[in-house]
């Protein structure tokens, strides 16, 4: 098995084992000491990713955990009591970050994402692909803000192992669904159009991400 390839198996377990735990842990038997511990872990996680990106960081990375160490000793009795609200902000939190990256583009003198990815693949676009590309970057916005109150509303009114379920097993799939949907419309609607697979529209979504701040206008 290839490196690339090796790592990616490496990450998808890491991603499974985390989401099996986090859902083992919104088990009312489950410790409660698990799903803080869990709870925190992706906080502390990126900021000391962030941290270690600074040129600082031989400062701010050890002041930075020490006065996060001190605040979790601090609130962790009530981390421990509330950590499915830590959970529900980061998942809403990310969501709506993913829905504000796309949203964005769609606001006048912006250039739609998915459009912009699309120029990447095939170059010039004809208007028709261009008015699609726009749709679907309204289309995977809606999607985001969907999941959101989705997700809000199945912890505010459904048994919190159910709520759980759909938070750690059942968007990805769904994103999967809407993204492999999109992929055959496409198809059938720019039959004209350059066709790129699955495989490399996945590629070119990690070497460009959506982020909030992305506002780069690709060349027509």
């Amino acid at each position: 098995m290839s490196g690339p390839r090796l790592r990616l198996l490496v990450l998808v377990a890491a991603v499974l084992a985390y989401a099996s735990l986090v859902h083992y842990s919104n088990r009312d038997a489950a410790p409660a000491t698990l799903g803080a511990v869990l709870a925190v872990a992706p906080l502390l996680a990126v900021l000391a990713l962030w941290l270690w990106r600074s040129r600082a960081r031989a400062v701010l990375l050890p002041l930075a955990l020490a006065a996060a160490g001190g605040l979790l000793w601090l609130l962790w009795r009530p981390i421990e009591r509330h950590f499915d609200w830590i959970y529900l902000w980061q998942q809403c939190a990310a969501y709506a970050a993913l829905g504000l990256a796309f949203g964005r583009t769609l606001l006048p003198g912006q250039v739609p994402l998915c459009t912009r990815w699309a120029t990447v693949v095939h170059g010039s676009l004809p208007d028709e692909a261009r008015r699609y590309t726009r749709a679907v970057t309204a289309v995977w916005t809606g999607f985001f803000g969907v999941v959101i109150v989705l997700s809000v509303a199945l912890y505010l009114l459904a048994p919190r192992s159910l709520w759980s379920l759909f938070s750690n097993f059942l968007i990805l799939p769904l994103a999967l669904l809407l993204f492999a949907g999109e992929y055959t419309l496409r198809r059938r609607r720019l039959p004209d159009m350059q066709r790129a697979s699955l495989a490399q529209m996945a590629r070119l979504y990690l070497a460009d991400p959506p982020t909030v701040t992305s506002g780069r206008t690709p060349p027509v």
